[in-house]
């Protein structure tokens, strides 16, 4: 008996309904999510302020040090509401939606019912884009929120009170489109950055299953977290120049003279001119630091609680 064989024998399927699998993929992603915004938000603050805020940070420690100087350490949380409630929206739709492609394949490649199915790399790809796309609606509102409160200083000269505050002010006086501002680069890096994302995690899960015949379920926590933090990596390599044009466009004026740049093509001239290739990667140390926790927490969360619900 081959090990392939040993695969589909003892990997454990769950034979839930469509429903409450779908159920239980949006907890378990809603899990991860949380776990993901409570190990990673201070890293995200510093990275957005160094993409955004070039003339006021020299560099990661310089970030570091100006933010405790002027907001306390409660100021790398800034911001934290909203992507705890929203970052948790976007995991659980992120994990819905893989989950189902993952499916869709499975019926394609005619894999059995009661077992697990193997896809191809190009099928993990575009199973995660499609789950970065369907992200994009969500994730683009709630991080345009976030960056917005993240590079406001404290006190009286702060623009928002808060995320609510934030989305009524830029409502009121933009609408619907100011509220999706910085949208096309937002599509962009979900669509590629979550192909690679579940790629990588997927294709390390599916090797270890291949080589020694252990069940899905049967990984270690401490794999989990490896194979986690190298899906973060394989994400952020790949879409880190999008995520700064992102985060200029989304903390840019709306209109007149605020406004720096016109349209993502106008911000990546623009960012080009002023800081050369560098401008396209100001920031990537802390996210890169980011990345090993804050997603070993992301798949750990979601592993551990469908594990639990199954």
């Amino acid at each position: 008996m081959d090990v392939q064989q040993n695969v589909n024998q003892v990997e454990r399927v769950d034979q839930s309904s469509g429903a409450m699998r779908a159920v239980k993929d949006c907890f378990a992603g809603s899990v991860g999510g949380i776990a993901q915004v409570l190990a990673g938000q201070p890293f995200d603050t510093v990275k957005v302020r160094l993409q955004t805020q070039p003339d006021i940070y020299k560099g990661t420690m310089d970030a570091v040090r100006k933010t405790v100087l002027n907001d306390g350490f409660g100021g790398f949380y800034k911001g934290t509401t909203t992507p705890l409630v929203g970052v948790g929206l976007c995991v659980s739709v992120q994990f819905l939606v893989v989950e189902q492609m993952k499916r869709y394949f499975g019926r394609l490649n005619k894999t059995p019912n009661n077992q697990a199915p193997m896809l191809t790399p190009m099928q993990l790809y575009i199973s995660g884009a499609a789950a970065g796309a369907a992200n994009s609606v969500i994730s683009g509102p709630v991080e345009h929120v976030r960056v917005r409160l993240q590079v406001q200083t404290s006190g009286s000269a702060a623009q928002y009170k808060g995320p609510i505050d934030c989305i009524r002010k830029i409502y009121r006086s933009f609408g619907t489109a100011g509220i999706y501002k910085g949208q096309v680069p937002t599509v962009i890096r979900e669509l590629n950055g979550f192909g690679m994302y579940f790629l990588a995690y997927e294709a390390l899960v599916q090797r270890k299953m291949t080589e020694t015949g252990m069940a899905r379920s049967d990984i270690s926590s401490s794999l989990v977290c490896m194979y986690g933090a190298a899906a973060g990596f394989a994400m952020w390599l790949t879409s880190y120049p999008i995520d700064v044009v992102k985060s200029k466009m989304q903390t840019d004026g709306f209109a007149g003279s605020a406004q720096k740049y016109n349209g993502s093509i106008d911000c990546i001239r623009k960012t080009f001119e002023k800081e050369g290739l560098r401008g396209f990667f100001r920031g990537i140390s802390p996210c890169l630091l980011r990345a090993a926790p804050a997603n070993a927490a992301t798949f750990i969360g979601f592993e551990m609680a469908i594990r639990a619900l199954n």
